[in-house]
């Protein structure tokens, strides 16, 4: 079957047999190797890319069910040989050991972020759920999360709810870091 995908912002067509799983696609196909096969079940997020604007893990979706659609991969965050903040983000903050879940995860945590919500450590744990890592226990990647999140924040006012909301998590993060210190 003939698909047409547009992939970090180039447009490729390619004969694929149907069964080919969007992962194989992308890394067969197309030599975009950041984003990885762990599990073949859905259960890592290894494989998380973006189609269409929200977090899918590759492995779960057909080549052909991607047909017409906008990808985006690891690959394609960064820009002008600058990594993307949230890629900045997990290097400063250390949110990586073995780097194999990293690709999912930061793509994972770009949509956690722009979707907005509950950024306190539970929320992005809990938000995190179908992305795991075997190497860290999560606490440098809930925290690159996080750094990243305030550089966002502090580019953007808040007004209304949105406000309030950001105030009630703030102030969850600051009541737990005093208990931590306590």
């Amino acid at each position: 079957m003939r698909v047409t995908i547009t992939v970090n912002g180039t447009t490729s067509q390619a004969d694929v047999e149907p069964r080919t799983l969007l992962v194989d696609y992308l890394r067969d196909n197309l030599e975009l190797t950041g984003t990885n096969i762990g599990c073949d079940t859905s259960q890592c997020g290894a494989c998380t890319v973006h189609l269409d604007g929200r977090p899918v893990k590759s492995c779960t979706i057909l080549a052909v069910q991607a047909d017409d659609s906008t990808v985006t991969t690891i690959e394609g965050l960064s820009g002008n040989g600058q990594l993307h903040p949230m890629q900045e983000a997990f290097r400063e903050k250390h949110g990586l050991q073995c780097g194999f879940c990293t690709s999912g995860m930061i793509m994972a945590a770009v949509k956690l972020v722009e979707d907005g919500g509950d950024l306190s450590d539970r929320g992005i744990r809990e938000r995190l759920e179908g992305n795991l890592c075997r190497c860290t226990g999560y606490e440098n990647i809930v925290r690159s999360i996080r750094h990243y999140a305030g550089e966002v924040e502090s580019h953007a006012p808040l007004e209304g709810d949105e406000a309030m909301a950001h105030h009630r998590t703030l102030q969850e993060a600051e009541e737990l870091a005093a208990r931590r210190q306590s």
